[in-house]
């Protein structure tokens, strides 16, 4: 568990039913909560349009079975609410629109997840 990250309210965008359940295991470690998993363009904006749903912060797998996850992203930004990408064909196939928000290559482990979490999307640190 780590403290940073304790708690935070994370969805998780993956189409790899085997990566997604291998990050939501990563997430449980780092002591994040998953809301929900998606699989698809459709299923995630549904998740990202459910206002009943607290969202800290998303994982976005950038290609879903063929489809830009982009859609996904713009409703994520309009909520103001953080992600990074995880990719599996390089940092460079991300879109320019998108350029600024921190992505994983894969295959990333637990340590490389934990420390963009940490940079990206872990609240403030109370003073």
């Amino acid at each position: 568990m780590v403290p940073a990250l304790m708690g935070l309210r994370l969805l998780v965008v993956e189409d790899e039913a085997m990566v997604a359940m291998m990050i939501e295991n990563m997430l449980d470690d780092l002591g994040c909560v998953v809301v929900g998993v998606a699989g698809t363009v459709s299923r995630g904006l549904a998740l990202v349009g459910d206002d009943s749903i607290d969202l800290d912060g998303a994982i976005l797998d950038v290609n879903l079975g063929g489809e830009k996850v982009y859609p996904i992203a713009e409703a994520l930004c309009s909520r103001h609410v953080p992600f990074i990408f995880s990719t599996g064909y390089g940092i460079d196939g991300i879109s320019t629109s998108f350029a600024h928000v921190p992505a994983l290559a894969k295959p990333y482990n637990e340590q490389a997840l934990e420390t963009l979490l940490i940079s990206a999307i872990a609240r403030p640190a109370a003073s």
